[in-house]
């Protein structure tokens, strides 16, 4: 049985103090890992459903093969993991902007670490994905010509809640505009919120894309007792 409270890792970055946490929930007889930036939660391995669907759904709508995915966000690595299960991906590419969280999963300390790094398609990327692959830039100048099948997003908590100021400006129009310019043809975009669906937001996405899709992801919440949801937006 493991330690009851064990904090992992912290160390200071450019957004603030991050730690990784892995405890003991005796109710549920799990460990349970978690992200805090600053003071505040920002992942929970309690809570996956909607970030192993963002995988799903948005590999659902595309209908090709020898896929290339782009992740925008590691994270505890469960949306990246997710996609490596559909065999139609041939490369997964994983953008994380802390070189801190890419390092926690070369260090294998997360459930799906040796899962991610070890399976030959994959290969995680220290780079600020707005300022790249979000901005239509390549993520370096040996790939300026590289386009995706799939580029799966999770990395603030919604369009209109963002970790930092600086990101805000790839939910507009201009934004999504520039960040199809790394998307194929037929190519499909889709997106983690903690929000409900937002009427302004998908606005913006059908004067971009052909469909425009809102999946509300319910999953039980432990910590209330109830249904909590989360949407995941699907563009192609």
């Amino acid at each position: 049985m493991s330690a009851r409270f064990e904090e992992l890792d912290w160390r200071e970055t450019p957004m603030g103090e991050i730690s990784l946490r892995r405890r003991r929930e005796p109710v549920l007889d799990v460990d349970v890992f978690e992200v805090r930036l600053g003071e505040e939660y920002l992942m929970s391995s309690l809570f996956t459903v909607a970030e192993i669907e963002l995988s799903r759904l948005g590999l659902a709508a595309h209908r090709g093969t020898g896929l290339d995915v782009l992740v925008g966000g590691l994270g505890l690595g469960y949306t990246a993991v997710a996609a490596l299960e559909d065999p139609r991906v041939d490369a997964l590419t994983v953008v994380e902007a802390l070189p801190e969280v890419v390092d926690w999963h070369e260090r294998r300390l997360l459930p799906v670490s040796d899962e991610l790094v070890s399976d030959e398609r994959s290969r995680l990327v220290t780079a600020d994905f707005f300022t790249t692959i979000g901005a239509g830039q390549p993520l370096s100048p040996d790939e300026a010509e590289r386009q995706y099948d799939v580029l799966l997003v999770d990395i603030d908590h919604s369009p209109r809640h963002v970790l930092h100021l600086s990101h805000a400006v790839f939910y507009s129009a201009a934004g999504l505009r520039r960040m199809r310019k790394r998307l194929r043809p037929d190519g499909v975009f889709a997106l983690w919120s903690d929000d409900p669906p937002d009427p302004d937001f998908v606005g913006l996405l059908e004067a971009e894309f052909d469909t425009v899709a809102s999946h509300v992801v319910e999953f039980d919440n432990f910590l209330t007792g109830g249904t909590s949801a989360n949407t995941v937006y699907v563009a192609r």
